[in-house]
């Protein structure tokens, strides 16, 4: 398993408060470092469930971690699209200023690893969205848990919401090719390679379904394997 820290987390672009926010500087940067701190304690948990998994049972669910922490512009340009005036209380209303995505391999480890998740007595769920029962019209697939966790610090506690997004690898891929698609804002995108990643997305959806078929049957045969070796 990878972790992968995306660059400029706790730096200008994230502590540095917009104009809005310049008379409490203070306190926007001590809610960044909330999120930011929030966000790490998710990472480590989904770690430690990776590697019991691994001591357990021999195996990996987990392929590789990413975090993201929102810079300031991306949550002035999310309030605008809420209709929400700029101050520093609504940032409350913004689910994902810190992100968490979990890349498993297999489509049943997706939902394994996010009961466990929120299972554990710290970890208050907010809101599940599953785009893989329900993809978005685009298709997109992934399953979004909005959750809120404690983050204790040296005078106070604070409970900060993360979202937590978990998908396989193929589904990651996809959605990294419809990002690039998605913000490219000044250029005018043929509705033919639109087309074309929505098939895409149909295609990797059926390798999904089909590649868990083949591990489930995959599993028999070796637990049928094994009992034999044990006669």
């Amino acid at each position: 398993m990878s972790i992968e820290l995306e660059k400029n987390l706790l730096t200008d672009s994230t502590l540095k408060p917009p104009v809005e926010f310049s008379n409490q500087q203070t306190e926007y940067q001590r809610l960044m470092m909330a999120y930011y701190s929030a966000m790490r304690e998710v990472q480590t948990k989904f770690e430690i469930l990776n590697d019991e998994l691994n001591m357990r049972y021999a195996r990996n669910p987990i392929e590789f971690i990413k975090v993201r922490l929102k810079k300031s512009q991306s949550i002035l340009d999310k309030l605008n699209r809420y209709g929400l005036d700029r101050t520093l209380d609504n940032l409350k209303h913004i689910n994902d200023i810190a992100g968490v995505r979990i890349v498993c391999t297999y489509l049943d480890d997706i939902y394994e690893i996010a009961n466990m998740f929120v299972s554990q007595d710290d970890i208050t769920l907010i809101q599940i969205k599953d785009y893989i029962k329900k993809p978005k019209e685009n298709g997109y697939r992934s399953l979004h848990l909005t959750i809120e966790i404690p983050v204790y610090f040296s005078d106070s506690k604070r409970r900060v919401r993360v979202e937590v997004q978990i998908r396989t690898i193929a589904m990651d891929f996809w959605a990294s090719l419809e990002h690039d698609m998605k913000y490219k804002n000044n250029v005018k995108i043929p509705i033919e390679l639109k087309d074309e990643l929505k098939k895409c997305a149909e295609i990797i959806a059926s390798t999904d379904v089909q590649m868990q078929k083949i591990k489930n049957e995959l599993d028999k045969v070796l637990k049928s394997t094994d009992r034999g070796d044990q006669v």
